[in-house]
């Protein structure tokens, strides 16, 4: 199997009237921190919130009649669930999804709400593609698999297509990989119309599987498996036949970066860019945050591959971040048991310019004197400089108090 890059241009005109052609917007703040440029290509905003619909719809279009009137099945975390769920809906053709057990809620709702029929199976996506196998073998369904299929990669190739027509002076391409569809697609472009681009994959630490893949000789990263993933939308175990080769030969390097760096890229996408993206659509923001003097002085595009994460997630992120920075803080505090003592607390709290955000009155389970009590707090302040001053102005008051981590 191979993937050209006349099929890549083919794709592109198929897309056009069919899909949002995405806009590349350039990101001021992040162009500072490296010195140099850097354009964001938002795929977060493409039709279902991610760019599996390109795929989807060139291999869907190859279909013939009778495959059509089968049916398709494809194993997904959800974002090509919903790629391939919304094609079918606007073609007729029945859909049946497979999605892992621990599948965000929303792209579960997402994908049913397109009509499709959704079957939980396994742990992971490889654990689904077993389950999809088995209903190929027993309706002759045919498989639209998410990465390693020539027509899916040339699809997930047009947003280097369109990338590269917004800004010509792209000389570096950071793309998020999971089974390798998109990066392959992509490198196949910039490498066709610019052969000295520098194009870095991104992988998180918890699925690696397509760094050591590529650069078993000096790659060695055990995953980081005693977490759920943050970005499950490139926690792919097997990556792709031809995706693998196709990398090994375009790529000038991959990156790893942590969870926590993912989570901060989220974080810092939603308060400083007010752009919302999944783990997996802000990994290459992660890798441009974590290594910035690797891309000092360039001029970077990076793809925000997908939005797609439930609200609460979205909200512990925000809040956890404002726990890092200090703006959120949580603290023991020792009171009177006494009418009129909570209320006193409260004031000094309010008069200092802290917001009670939660409380919590303990009478019962302390090692403190049957008089006493302990309030625990969760307060919303400025900075860890007037965190501190609460804390001095609550002791000034009589009430010993202590930051908790």
């Amino acid at each position: 199997m191979t993937v050209t890059f006349d099929a890549i241009k083919q794709a592109a005109e198929a897309i056009k009237g069919n899909l949002i052609r995405t806009p590349t917007v350039e990101c001021l703040e992040l162009g500072k921190l490296i010195q140099g440029k850097v354009y964001l290509k938002l795929e977060s905003l493409q039709v279902t919130n991610s760019f599996k619909p390109r795929g989807a719809l060139i291999k869907m279009r190859q279909l013939t009649a009778t495959q059509q009137q089968r049916g398709v099945v494809a194993m997904s975390a959800g974002n090509h669930a919903q790629g391939v769920a919304y094609h079918a809906h606007k073609l007729g053709i029945p859909a049946t999804i497979i999605m892992p057990t621990n599948t965000p809620v929303a792209k579960i709702e997402r994908t049913q709400a397109l009509g499709a029929t959704v079957v939980l199976s396994g742990e992971n996506l490889s654990e689904a593609g077993v389950k999809a196998q088995e209903l190929i073998a027993e309706a002759g369904f045919t498989l639209i698999h998410p990465y390693d299929d020539p027509a899916i990669i040339a699809g997930q190739g047009t947003v280097a297509l369109e990338m590269l027509e917004d800004i010509p002076a792209l000389d570096t391409l950071i793309i998020p990989v999971g089974g390798g569809g998109l990066a392959a697609g992509m490198s196949i472009v910039a490498k066709t119309l610019k052969p000295d681009m520098h194009i870095y994959g991104v992988q998180s630490t918890y699925c690696p599987a397509m760094i050591q893949a590529i650069y078993p000789e000096r790659w060695f990263m055990p995953p980081d498996a005693g977490t759920l993933p943050l970005a499950e939308g490139i926690a792919v175990k097997q990556p792709g036949v031809l995706t693998q080769s196709i990398l090994k030969e375009k790529l000038h390097d991959m990156i790893g970066v942590s969870e926590d760096h993912i989570e901060a890229a989220i974080d810092y996408l939603l308060t400083h860019v007010k752009v919302v993206a999944e783990g997996a659509g802000a990994s290459g923001i992660a890798a441009l945050l974590t290594e910035p003097e690797l891309f000092s002085g360039k001029t970077v595009g990076v793809v925000i591959c997908g939005a797609n994460v439930d609200a609460r997630i979205l909200s512990s992120v925000v809040l956890r971040s404002l726990v890092r920075q200090g703006k959120m803080v949580r603290l023991k505090i020792q009171i009177y048991d006494a009418p009129g003592v909570l209320s006193k607390l409260s004031k000094i709290i309010g008069e200092n310019g802290g917001n009670i955000f939660e409380i919590n009155h303990q009478r019962l389970f302390s090692l403190i004197g049957a008089k006493m009590a302990e309030v625990d707090a969760v307060i919303e302040t400025r900075n860890v400089e007037h965190a501190q001053k609460i804390i001095e102005k609550l002791q000034e008051g009589g009430f010993p108090t202590r930051l908790l981590d």
